[in-house]
Formats: structure tokens, C-alpha cells, sequence
């Protein structure tokens, strides 16, 4: 059963409340789905064990966001584009809206405001595929970002492109694992950490990137990524040496990571997340090293703005805070301006809209991709598979960046679900390397991850409660009669796939290095999908 949870005007406050700190220790720090929807009936009192304070020296309110994903237009709740009748969310110009009311509710309370972005604006629609960045960049200028953490698909296209990007902002990119000394387009064009001067203290914000970064897109060879641990370590010592501070992570590195930033770096009070695409609220509490550290996450693509107020002691530490997360829903106005430079950017994609390639008979969802087999990933293997007369056809569910709604669809909609521009490629694996592939596609689960395997004749059984490497039971293979037969380990099947993974994106490394034959002159993918739509 599926739940619709609405977060509008709820707020989450977390307060030192002496009598209940004992309580507070032993109760779980996360809360689960199925409680959700009754937490969200009330706005729920948090008692955590943090410390009794004086009176707060300052207050400030962080508004935030994370994983846009170019979705500039308002999206349906298949992440696809809106269509007329659909009850559908964000847009530029409507988050321009709520980024203007939460700032002035800040002040009406005597607050100050940071505006940050803790990643992943790239990728997600045409804007992007069309306009490179220059869209994002437009956008975040006119929302007033004062800070930005680099995420995995900001090297989408290469470090040169990023480099245009961040040519454009006014604003400072941050990440403080990352080493761009030996890259010639990036060099000294990023920062660690950024410090906020707020009456008598310092907000001092922290970024950090996904080390896996260079499976999941392209920084090239000269860009290194460290552990987003001793990178922590290193800034927040750095923060603190300088006096009083209150550190925000910026992190682009999954809610489950940030789990363990908190408990394993000292003097963090914040951390504001992304990559994961979590709703995050209220607000996930770890009992730190040396105090109780807050995550917040805004999910993705929009949907939501968070504003998280602090109430800070003179020494930085937080001594209250209230979470207010807004789900911009179609009744938040759009901001005229952000609409003007929207409508700007989406004039050369007109064309590419109105060219009708198919219709859909029902919706095809992309986000259980990640996790499970889906209608949309096996119908993108099936084309690919298709297009090379290829036996088997494998595509990653991170390769799927939106929906399609029933109804036409247009060549638009098509580069919006494919936007990177891979072709197929075809690859020939023995069973044993298949087998392999399939392992790591299964690897992260039970957590959500882009290299989920969405198959077209090839189909397993497997047990996730196994271990990494161990988790297939079972796999078949379709024959051309239209049978299923197990899986040969020493025949050689050939595979249809992307480039991105025939290279060994995703940690598919097998398909390069046991490949007994690979090329890469197949079509675009979105041709292949195309044409498999066109009938």
C-alpha cells in the first residue's frame, strides 16, 4: 500500500529538554516509513540529549535544497514532465517563490539566512542536454545560492564543462575531497569550506562529494577523490582552530554515509545532504563524538525547500532548532522573473517537443530502478537488444533520470529519461563474467543504487540477504525459440549495454576487462528507444 505523504506547513523542533535527555538517548535516531504518515499528523517534539545552553547568542536559518536535476519545468509524480490534469510540483520559478518567503520568514523572526545547495543541479532534463549547465547556473543566480557542493553528475560532461559552470556563478563551489590541483580547467577554481560571519559567530560550511564520483560520471584522470572522512576531519579542525564556530556539512555523499560522518568526525553540529534522495524530515539525529549532530535531506528534483532554523550558543553548538520542510506543491506561485529566464532557455527545445515518436498506453515509472526490476529499464534493454541483434540487453536504473507518462511521447520526453547521449554497445561475456555482472548490479542492495541491472533476455533469482558476491541463486537466458535455459557458464552470450557501462561505469569492470570481443558503433540509445516505440 502506497501512502501520499504531505509535509506542507509541518514543522519538526528539536530542543534541549533536561528531563527527557535519558529518553531521548535510547530512542532511535531513525524514523521509519510506516510511522511516518502519523508523525506528520502533529508536529512532533524532539528531546535529544543535547546539552542545557544559555541564552542563544545567534540565530540563523539554513534554507536548502539538493538534486534538482535541471527539473526546471514543474514535474508529475513519476519525476516525468507535467502534463495538464497531472497534480505536479517544483520548477525554477516556483522554488524561487518559497526560497523568497522562507528567507523573509527568517527575518520576520530576526534570522539570518544561508541559501545552500548541497548538489547534483546537472542532468535530469533537456535544459541540461541542450544548454550544459548554463541553465543551472542561470537559475541558481537569480534563487541567490551562497554556496554549493559539487555532486557526482557536475562532471557529467568533463571537467571543461564544469569549468564553464563554475565561470558562471557568483557564488562559492566547495569540496573538500576533492583534488583538482592536476587538472588544468579546475585548478584553484574550488574551496574546501566557506565561512558565513553571523553576529559574534562563524557558520562555517563544509563540502563533501561522493569518492565514487569516478564509476558514476567522468571527472578524467586527473581529478582525485580522497575519503570524505579525513577530509571532514581535516576542515572541521581547520574551522574550529580559528575560533568559535558552527559547522555545516554540505554533503553530496547519501544519507547513509552522512550516518557515519556524524558519528565518526568530531565537531560537526549540521548536516545538510543530498545524493541519496531522501526525504529527510524531521530531521535524523546521531549522537555524535563529542555532541548530537542533525541530518536533513529535501529528497530531489525540487519537490521540496527546507528551512532549518538554529538557535546557537556562544560557543557554536546548537542550542534548538525547528525544521520547516515545504513540499511546493501548485498553489506557491511562480516567480516572474525565474519564469522569464526559464521560458529564455526553453525556446530551442520546442522542436524536439512537439516531434511525436510513440505513445504509451500507461505510465512507465523510473523510481523503483534503482532498487527492482521495472517496465521502463526492461523496455530500454529490449531496444538496445533490439538494435544490435544482441541475445541479452543490460541497462543500469541510474541511467534512467525520469518517467514517461501514458499518452505520446516525444523526442523530448525520450532525451529526458536518456540524457547523456551513450550509445549502445555491444559486448560478448562468457556466462561466468554474466553471472559476474549481475553480482554487482545486486551489490548494494538493500540500499538503492544505480547500478541495478534492468535486463531484457536474461532473468535471476537472488537472495539480497546473502553477501556481496554470493546473492544470485539462479539465472536463465532466453534462446531464439523463445525458451529459457540456465545460464551456460563457459558460452559466450553477446550483451547489448551502454558505453558507459562497456567502459566500466558503475563498477561493471568485467565488461571491459573479460569482454571477449566489445564495440561501441551502435546507435544512440534514445534512437534505439525510439525506433522500438515507432514500432
Amino acid at each position: 500500500m502506497r501512502c501520499r505523504i504531505t509535509l506542507r506547513n509541518r514543522i519538526f523542533h528539536v530542543r534541549p529538554v533536561a528531563r527527557q535527555a535519558q529518553e531521548a538517548q535510547n530512542r532511535p535516531a531513525m524514523i521509519s516509513r510506516r510511522s511516518l504518515p502519523a508523525l506528520l499528523a502533529a508536529p512532533v517534539l524532539y528531546a535529544p540529549a543535547l546539552r542545557a545552553y544559555a541564552q542563544p547568542a545567534t540565530q540563523v536559518s539554513l534554507v536548502h535544497l539538493n538534486d534538482f536535476h535541471s527539473r526546471h519545468e514543474p514535474i508529475a509524480p513519476t519525476s516525468a514532465a507535467c502534463r495538464a490534469g497531472e497534480a505536479c510540483f517544483g520548477g525554477s520559478a516556483r522554488i524561487a517563490t518559497a526560497i523568497a518567503e522562507a528567507r523573509e520568514a527568517a527575518r520576520a523572526e530576526g534570522r539570518a539566512s544561508l541559501l545552500l545547495d548541497a548538489g547534483d543541479t546537472f542532468l535530469g532534463s533537456l535544459f541540461f542536454t541542450q544548454h550544459e549547465g548554463m541553465a543551472e547556473a542561470a537559475v541558481q543566480k537569480e534563487w541567490g545560492v551562497q554556496a554549493f557542493t559539487l555532486g557526482n553528475h557536475e562532471f557529467d560532461l568533463g571537467p571543461e564543462k564544469l569549468a564553464r559552470y563554475l565561470a558562471a556563478v557568483p557564488f562559492p563551489v566547495l569540496c573538500a575531497n576533492i583534488d583538482v590541483t592536476q587538472e588544468p580547467a579546475l585548478a584553484g577554481k574550488l574551496a574546501p569550506t566557506i565561512a558565513f560571519r553571523r553576529e559574534n559567530l562563524r557558520v562555517v560550511v563544509v563540502g563533501l562529494t561522493t569518492p565514487e564520483t569516478p564509476i558514476l560520471s567522468a571527472p578524467g584522470p586527473n581529478v582525485r577523490f580522497t575519503d570524505p572522512l579525513e577530509a571532514a576531519n581535516r576542515a572541521v579542525w581547520e574551522a574550529r582552530r580559528e575560533g568559535p564556530a558552527t559547522v555545516v556539512a554540505l554533503s553530496h555523499l547519501g544519507v547513509g554515509a552522512d550516518r557515519r560522518l556524524a558519528a565518526e568526525v568530531a565537531g560537526v553540529d549540521v548536516i545538510l545532504g543530498g545524493h541519496s534522495h531522501t526525504l529527510v524530515a524531521p530531521p535524523i539525529v546521531v549522537e555524535g563524538k563529542d555532541r548530537p549532530v542533525l541530518i536533513a535531506q529535501a529528497q530531489a528534483f525540487g519537490k521540496y525547500l527546507d528551512r532549518f532554523d538554529l538557535d546557537l550558543a556562544a560557543d557554536g553548538r546548537i542550542a534548538a532548532s525547528q525544521q520547516h520542510m515545504r513540499e511546493l506543491t501548485a498553489d506557491i506561485h511562480e516567480d516572474p522573473g525565474v519564469a522569464a529566464i526559464v521560458a529564455r532557455f526553453a525556446e530551442p527545445l520546442e522542436a524536439l517537443r512537439r516531434r511525436v515518436v510513440g505513445r504509451l498506453p500507461a505510465p512507465l515509472d523510473n523510481r523503483t530502478c534503482y532498487l527492482a526490476p521495472c517496465a521502463l529499464g526492461e523496455t530500454v534493454a529490449e531496444a538496445m537488444r533490439k538494435a544490435v541483434d544482441a541475445e541479452i540487453g543490460w541497462q543500469n536504473g541510474g541511467g534512467l533520470r525520469a518517467g514517461l507518462s501514458a499518452g505520446e511521447i516525444s523526442v523530448g520526453d525520450l532525451l529526458t529519461v536518456l540524457p547523456f547521449g551513450n550509445t549502445v554497445s555491444r559486448v560478448r561475456l562468457r556466462g561466468t563474467t554474466i553471472r559476474a555482472a549481475l553480482e554487482n548490479g545486486l551489490s548494494r542492495l538493500p540500499q538503492a543504487s544505480g547500478r541495478f541491472p534492468q535486463l531484457a533476455g536474461l532473468r535471476f533469482t537472488a537472495d539480497a540477504a546473502r553477501p556481496s558476491g554470493e546473492r544470485v541463486a539462479s539465472a536463465e537466458a532466453r534462446e531464439p525459440d523463445g525458451s529459457w535455459k540456465p545460464l551456460d557458464p563457459a558460452r559466450a552470450y553477446l550483451v547489448a549495454t551502454n558505453d558507459f557501462l562497456r567502459r566500466g561505469g558503475d563498477g561493471y569492470a568485467m565488461f571491459t576487462e573479460a569482454a571477449l570481443e566489445a564495440r561501441d558503433d551502435g546507435p544512440l540509445v534514445s534512437d534505439a528507444v525510439e525506433r522500438a516505440l515507432g514500432g
